[in-house]
């Protein structure tokens, strides 16, 4: 039972799914350590292959949706002649785009081939992201990011979708993690190209030059998408027959069951019924109200505080770093203590509430900076409450429609954030400071009532079995494979029996 050079489990079939050939007497743990084996060497490809297509596809989403702060910087807004709170609506137009499209795209993640649909949205957006160097007013650049918002509301259903497909509870949180770390490395890495772009003054603007190489290096990478990313598991071709039914029986087994093609209304329903969906929502929204206002204003705040338009895309390296770690340590100490995620919540945000205080209350330039980076943790709470999500609903209709309940949120957070940035309080900005301050608040308060509910729904749970005993292999994550009625009826978290929640 070695492994071969493509990490292929060696031995002879014997049995429908490919069991080695063992001897009686140690049929037993030989098969356990078979199955150890194998369970490693699945996860180990599925890592390798989907997880890396995800992580560098995230860096190309947030690069191209967040140049935009970049840009203005580098000319953008005179170019555009924008005035007043026109940058402002260019800001959030994204979120209008997005928000109009979340929904209609979480039916067609879940009834067209995702592997396909993902890759033809990078085409998209990779062209719309190219055309923005074209504008020369405020009416283009509004119609060219309601359409960038239209293009990008897929990815992260899709991702949210993918993940819960291909790796089991145990396995999300850390997942979850570090697709979405792309979005603080790809912060990081338009940095450096916002820095080295900058210094080009013709033919084009330095924030045209910016659209057109992010724009076309998107598109080319939805080749790679149409070529590499499976539709399911069944269609993949990296891992082998025997591997591939190891693969779905894992998430079968201790995932949240097996993705289905058919939206079901009584699935909608119920997430919408369901407390915990609201309590979801307010996590979202309060967290991309400040993200939406930083991420399009940062680059000006850093102006504010006396940075030149390239020294700003330098001093913001730390914090893209800053966030990287925290995405990365939070989702691995998720994973690794699976019941303590919104705690790690509570404390993420923590920092960003000392460092808006300092922002607000200070005027020394060093102090402002320090407080700026304190705001860097903030985005990390999101993968968090998207692994949440992942782990704590079951059914695909259900999972898809909370997806899309959560990204409306995002949407409306990320709407609202940039219009508490007022442009005649630049360049200090004291009632998106503030603003900042409450809504982080208000998201402790919410992680903490989210943990209250769920463990009461446990604790519910755990009375009803002791009067109603529920058979061993019909319990959460340790039961047994799908049966045939499982197989017909597509249970929920709420109808199945022994299913706990993760908090």
């Amino acid at each position: 039972m070695a492994a071969a050079k493509d990490d292929s489990i060696t031995g002879t079939d014997n049995a429908k799914h490919g069991s080695p050939r063992i001897r009686p007497d140690t049929a037993e743990n030989d098969d356990a350590e078979f199955n150890l084996r194998l369970s490693e060497i699945v996860v180990r490809k599925i890592d390798r292959h989907i997880l890396f297509l995800l992580f560098v596809t995230y860096n190309f989403n947030f690069m191209d949706k967040t140049i935009l702060s970049s840009a203005s910087v580098f000319g953008l807004r005179e170019d555009n002649h924008l005035v007043g709170s026109q940058y402002s609506w260019v800001s959030s137009m994204f979120y209008f785009g997005y928000l109009f499209w979340t929904y209609p795209t979480t039916i067609l993640i879940q009834m067209l081939p995702v592997g396909k649909y993902v890759s033809g949205n990078a085409f998209f957006w990779g062209t719309v992201v190219a055309l923005t160097a074209t504008c020369t007013n405020f009416g283009g650049l509004m119609s060219l990011r309601f359409l960038l918002g239209i293009a990008e509301a897929t990815i992260s259903p899709s991702f949210v979708y993918i993940t819960s497909m291909w790796w089991t509870r145990e396995e999300i949180p850390s997942r979850c993690g570090v697709w979405f770390a792309g979005n603080s490395l790809g912060g990081l890495l338009s940095n450096f190209l916002a820095y080295g772009i900058g210094h080009i003054k013709r033919p084009l603007a330095a924030w045209q030059w910016l659209f057109i190489v992010l724009g076309v290096a998107t598109f080319l990478w939805g080749f790679v998408l149409l070529f590499y990313l499976p539709d399911t598991i069944a269609s993949c071709t990296f891992l082998n027959e025997r591997e591939r039914c190891h693969a779905e029986e894992r998430v079968d087994v201790a995932g949240t069951g097996r993705t289905r093609h058919e939206w079901k209304r009584e699935q909608v329903i119920e997430c919408l019924t369901d407390p915990k969906t609201y309590l979801f929502l307010s996590i979202s929204i309060l967290t991309q109200i400040p993200n939406g206002g930083t991420q399009n204003f940062g680059n000006l705040v850093l102006k504010g505080f006396g940075f030149t338009p390239l020294e700003t895309t330098l001093v913001t390296t730390p914090a893209s770093i800053i966030c990287i770690c925290t995405v990365l340590i939070t989702g691995w100490l998720a994973g690794m203590y699976q019941n303590a995620t919104t705690y790690f919540i509570c404390g993420i945000v923590a920092f960003p509430v000392i460092g808006s205080a300092i922002i607000y209350s200070h005027t020394s330039k060093g102090v402002k900076l320090l407080g700026y980076y304190f705001l860097s943790s903030g985005p990390a709470a999101l993968p968090l409450a998207m692994s949440l999500v992942a782990v704590n609903y079951k059914g695909s209709t259900k999972k898809l429609t909370m997806t899309a309940i959560l990204f409306i949120a995002y949407c409306a957070g990320n709407i609202a954030g940039p219009q508490f940035f007022i442009s005649s309080e630049a360049p200090h900005y004291p009632t998106a400071f503030r603003a900042i301050l409450i809504c982080y608040v208000l998201v402790v308060a919410a992680s903490l009532t989210l943990r209250f509910y769920l463990q009461w729904m446990n604790r519910k749970r755990d009375q009803q079995e002791r009067e109603t005993p529920v058979e061993p292999e019909s319990r959460g994550d340790k039961r047994a494979p799908s049966t045939w009625w499982e197989e017909d009826v597509e249970l929920t978290d709420l109808n199945t029996p022994g299913f706990r929640y993760r908090m």
